[in-house]
């Protein structure tokens, strides 16, 4: 069981990890469009979650093995959600909003689903 843990534990933080730089990396390119096009606060609200649910989804999807998958994509959506929220705060200071509640919820929903998927599409 003790190897169960530890193996749980890589593949939520590997799976976490990526979903950061991910999501770090697609903000990075979204902040060219907005510096060009300036659209509604709001739809960049929007786009900024849909990013981070989508990252941790792509990170569940990759790293979370078959066993226990739904729990550990929980895990990792809401582990990803937190280091992202993180190293936004560093770089551009803390800002949560209420929000800030519906994307916790959704990243872990999206985080689970990507590893129901990723088991389902893996031969382990």
């Amino acid at each position: 069981m003790e190897g169960f843990w530890k193996r749980a534990a890589a593949e939520v933080l590997l799976g976490a990890v990526a979903a950061t730089a991910l999501s770090l990396f697609s903000v990075a390119l979204f902040a060219v469009f907005v510096r060009a096009f300036a659209p509604a606060d709001a739809a960049v609200i929007a786009i900024n979650g849909a990013i981070k649910c989508l990252a941790a989804f792509i990170g569940a999807l990759i790293f979370v093995r078959r066993e226990r998958s739904l729990l550990k994509g929980i895990a990792e959506g809401l582990c990803a959600l937190l280091f992202t929220a993180l190293v936004f705060g560093a770089i551009g200071g803390f800002h949560f909003s209420p929000i800030f509640l519906a994307e916790v919820f959704l990243c872990a929903l999206s985080g689970g689903i990507g590893a129901l998927l990723g088991g389902k599409l893996r031969k382990d």
